[in-house]
């Protein structure tokens, strides 16, 4: 089956959460278009991923930060992060702003 969209539609209606669509799934790939309004994690939570993701940020803006990284990392759009299996991250910001659009390739 051939399917198409546009990763952007639909991106500047704020919503009070962060939206993620599975754009496609296979058993050892995801590939998520997910939007941002915002939105940050919760003070205290760490993602821990039994997989790797890479994610670039397509618009807006962001911060991630590592654990035992002295410093966060600020993402523009074009920046690309490759994360490793269980390197605990966090997204400690998003443009409240304007839509933060990422893609995440999730693979095993």
């Amino acid at each position: 089956m051939i399917t198409s969209g546009n990763l952007f539609a639909g991106s500047q209606e704020r919503r009070s959460e962060e939206t993620i669509a599975t754009l496609l799934a296979t058993p050892d790939l995801r590939i998520e278009r997910i939007v941002s309004h915002g939105q940050v994690n919760p003070p205290g939570f760490w993602y821990d991923q039994g997989w790797a993701e890479w994610v670039v940020l397509l618009a807006g803006a962001a911060t991630l930060r590592f654990e035992g990284e002295a410093t966060p990392r600020a993402l523009l759009p074009g920046d690309y992060v490759h994360i490793p299996p269980h390197a605990r991250h966090r997204v400690e910001a998003t443009d409240p702003e304007r839509a933060t659009v990422w893609l995440a390739v999730h693979h095993r």
